[in-house]
């Protein structure tokens, strides 16, 4: 690691990220649970499967275009139980808040996480408050662990191992919406078509995929990094390639404009209430259909498949008919997004 301190792109969760856990995490704290790294640990415990997550949240603003950092909180780790295959059971929720906080602010904050854990079918079980002088954090940070159950038959969800050529790479909707939502609030910009995050819970639709089949290959859900971090991190690695194709992404033009307008790449850029999933190639349509009968899942499409040429790499047919590779991102495109 050729950094002597930290920098704002170590958590992007793209490339960066990868080289602090690698290189520092990794090395320090190795054990044969940790060696997963997927979005859960996954632990044998007295004759049943846990799913053990945790993640912190500072987000700025705290308040954005459909959410605040509590509903983030709350969601973001249930998704991360939910995309490893685990039914999402009890959450627990650390606050640190910063001496001259608002209580109305703190209470609206509260209020949005118990609601996003009823409505996700999740219980608050534990906590902890810290308070720290004014100056010395930004409002309010949050860190969120879950714990969740696992079925036997979807272990392997989050590795990916059983993944093969010609699979199909699913997603459930539009991309960037919850980058672009933060962009636009944290710099006050004016826009003719109000754009909200994607922010929610997946754990229903995840539930309503696995009554059509238990044969989900993989899933993650593209937050820090993007779909493009997600399908590099993936084929890393691998005997197989990914190929996906631009005209088969669903960007809202106000995000794609947006995006142009401000330089992003909106492969890249975050998302928090999306998943990615591969399938087996004759699946693919019975869990498309299933997926677009959910609130969360209308938009749902096929956006590629896994090749066995380039293994070990993923490409984007674009639009004008050309091709690039898709790599992780190697620096920072938003900070404090989630």
């Amino acid at each position: 690691m050729k950094d002597t301190k930290i920098l704002m792109g170590h958590g992007s969760g793209g490339l960066m990220t990868h080289e602090l856990i690698d290189r520092l995490f990794v090395r320090y704290f190795n054990n044969p649970v940790l060696q997963q790294q997927g979005d859960s640990a996954l632990l044998p415990l007295s004759g049943k499967n846990l799913a053990f997550t945790t993640d912190s949240f500072v987000v700025d603003p705290v308040f954005f275009p459909g959410g605040n950092i509590g509903k983030l909180a709350v969601a973001g780790t249930v998704n991360d139980l939910a995309v490893s295959g685990a039914v999402p059971r009890y959450l627990s929720v650390g606050f640190i808040l910063e001496e001259g906080l608002m209580l109305d602010e703190l209470e609206e904050i509260v209020k949005t996480m118990a609601e996003e854990a009823a409505r996700a079918g999740v219980l608050i079980a534990t906590g902890d408050t810290k308070v720290v002088e004014k100056g010395k954090c930004d409002k309010i940070f949050i860190n969120t662990s879950g714990v969740g159950e696992i079925n036997e038959r979807r272990l392997s969800i989050s590795s990916g191992k059983d993944i093969r050529p010609g699979d199909k790479i699913i997603i459930n909707g539009g991309i960037a919406e919850h980058g672009m939502a933060i962009m636009t609030t944290r710099n006050g910009m004016n826009i003719s078509s109000p754009l909200l995050s994607d922010c929610a819970s997946l754990n229903g639709l995840i539930s309503h995929v696995f009554e059509v089949s238990e044969n989900i290959r993989f899933m993650r859900d593209p937050t820090r990094g993007g779909l493009a971090t997600v399908l590099s991190e993936l084929v890393q690695q691998k005997d197989f390639g990914i190929r996906i194709q631009e005209d088969k992404l669903v960007i809202k033009d106000t995000v794609r404009g947006i995006c142009e307008l401000l330089g992003f790449d909106p492969l890249f850029v975050a998302n928090e209430g999306k998943v990615v999933l591969i399938v087996p190639e004759n699946e693919a349509d019975r869990i498309v259909t299933a997926m677009r009968e959910h609130p969360l899942g209308k938009e749902t499409a096929v956006i590629g498949e896994i090749t066995d040429r380039h293994p070990g790499k993923a490409w984007i047919e674009t639009i004008v008919g050309g091709e690039r590779m898709l790599d992780m991102l190697s620096g920072q495109q938003l900070p404090r997004i989630c």
